[in-house]
């Protein structure tokens, strides 16, 4: 898969839940694109969901499912390597070694931990803390030279960063030192029900948030009930921040610009332009929804496909490992 004069990026979405429409609209959209400019790898990240506890049947039937919609939203497993993280060893590997290049500190300022450790509170386990070198270790596996990110984890690839210029200069280069990935920006959509934060598959909520696999029916429900204001005028403005974000999605799907969705609605109020922005999340997640459908009840297809992806994950991540592990100083036969 690899070309030389290709860039290498990659990817990573855990199998905890379900994406959302924002999700879709704000990356996923855009991960079938970057295979025309760049190698991409993507992976399934199981290792790193059960740092929160797990139901095991639950976990492997969210990663079935995960698997199945990254290649329907039109991941071509043959352009693109898909693959399921725990089905490379390697990562697990390369972790451990890179703990040991990992400064304690540097790692007890990672923000993300502290706040999980505050959701989770009953179960602060070391791999919550640790779980920004398994990050660090994904991305140096295959050398990436990008590693598209949300603000969230700007400071976890800083991490990786860090880790990989120290490794270098411990020894002679070895990793790639990655970089974030400025590519086609997406649509940064917000919750339905307080459109002042990011819209997100772990809501509490069931309103606020629509499911790239929500029935029809439910996805109309959903955005006939998103928070907007008295006003009764669609236009974009800070001080409508419900109406703004419904018009994100809108022009998202439909590609219509900003000016354009202001002029059509001019005349029309809130009602109309909630059942409109309905119709075009329905419209947009409709074949995205039917190949999933044809994709799930195909579980052979879908286990050949992972299976080959993790060969030719594995077939990368090895070339790196074997590398480290010479200059660390393992014996190896």
């Amino acid at each position: 898969m690899e070309n030389e004069n290709k860039k290498i990026v990659l990817s990573c979405i855990q199998p905890t839940s379900v994406p959302t429409i924002g999700n879709y609209l704000g990356a996923l959209k855009n991960w079938k694109y970057m295979s025309e400019d760049y190698d991409c790898y993507y992976a399934i990240a199981d290792l790193h969901a059960i740092t929160v506890r797990q139901e095991p049947a639950k976990l492997r039937k969210q990663s079935l499912e995960m698997y199945a919609l990254l290649l329907a939203i039109g991941l071509d497993p043959e352009k693109n390597v898909v693959f399921v993280q725990s089905h490379v060893p390697e990562h697990s590997q390369l972790s451990w070694i890179l703990n040991c290049y990992t400064q304690f500190g540097e790692a007890s300022r990672m923000t993300q931990f502290k706040e999980k450790s505050q959701k989770h509170a009953d179960n602060i386990n070391v791999g919550l803390f640790d779980y920004p070198v398994l990050m660090a270790a994904d991305i140096l596996l295959y050398q990436a030279d990008y590693v598209p990110i949300g603000a969230d984890q700007k400071q976890h690839l800083e991490l990786a960063r860090n880790i990989a210029d120290r490794f270098n200069q411990v020894y002679t280069p070895t990793f790639k030192v990655p970089e974030p990935f400025f590519g086609k920006v997406g649509t940064r959509i917000m919750s339905l029900q307080d459109p002042t934060k990011k819209m997100s598959k772990s809501d509490v909520n069931p309103k606020a948030s629509v499911s790239m696999l929500d029935k029809p029916d439910d996805i109309v429900k959903k955005f006939k009930s998103a928070v907007t204001d008295s006003e009764a005028r669609v236009y974009a403005s800070d001080d409508k921040p419900g109406i703004t974000n419904l018009m994100s999605i809108y022009s998202a799907c439909t590609g219509l610009s900003f000016e354009q969705i202001e002029k059509d609605f001019d005349s029309k109020g809130y009602g109309d332009f909630k059942a409109a922005v309905a119709e075009a999340a329905v419209e947009c997640l409709e074949p995205i929804q039917n190949e999933f459908n044809h994709l799930i009840n195909d579980k052979a297809y879908l286990e050949s496909c992972a299976r080959t992806g993790s060969e030719r994950a594995s077939y990368a991540a090895r070339k790196t490992l074997r590398k480290v592990m010479k200059k660390v100083g393992f014996w190896q036969v």
